[in-house]
């Protein structure tokens, strides 16, 4: 486990504080947790950016593709 310091905006820190209490949940749990969530909200970003742009690159190929089976289709 890695330690860190943290400078977090007054009204973000009252916020968490508030929620941890609530929860009764220790500050680090909290913190951890949300990390956590980010990532994978930011994962899903990243690959939802990178499949668009993959898909961007084959766009002209797949509708070549596409027109050469409709073809097919058409001549039976």
């Amino acid at each position: 486990m890695k330690t860190l310091s943290l400078k977090l905006d007054d009204h973000i820190f009252e916020e968490a504080e508030d929620i941890t209490a609530k929860l009764q949940l220790a500050r680090n749990r909290y913190i951890n947790e949300a990390v956590r969530v980010y990532n994978l909200y930011n994962k899903r970003r990243l690959l939802k950016n990178q499949l668009a742009k993959e898909s961007k690159m084959v766009m002209k190929d797949s509708m070549d593709i596409l027109k050469e089976f409709e073809k097919l289709i058409d001549e039976n």
